[in-house]
């Protein structure tokens, strides 16, 4: 399986199999959502936060 560094607290992520550039994971250590934006190099980047637009 493969893992990647959360870029918050360091800690290990591992990937769920078949894993797809987009999809959010969640960090057991820190709670953080991630983003992972590349499977070659494996990359993730802290999920950008949802904001309400309240009909905007």
């Amino acid at each position: 399986m493969a893992q990647v560094t959360c870029v918050v607290c360091e800690g290990q992520v591992t990937l769920p199999e078949g894993a797809m550039e987009g999809e959010i994971l969640l960090c057991a250590d820190c709670g953080t959502e991630l983003e992972l934006v590349s499977l070659d190099p494996l990359t993730v980047e802290e999920a950008p936060q949802v904001q309400e637009d309240w009909g905007e």
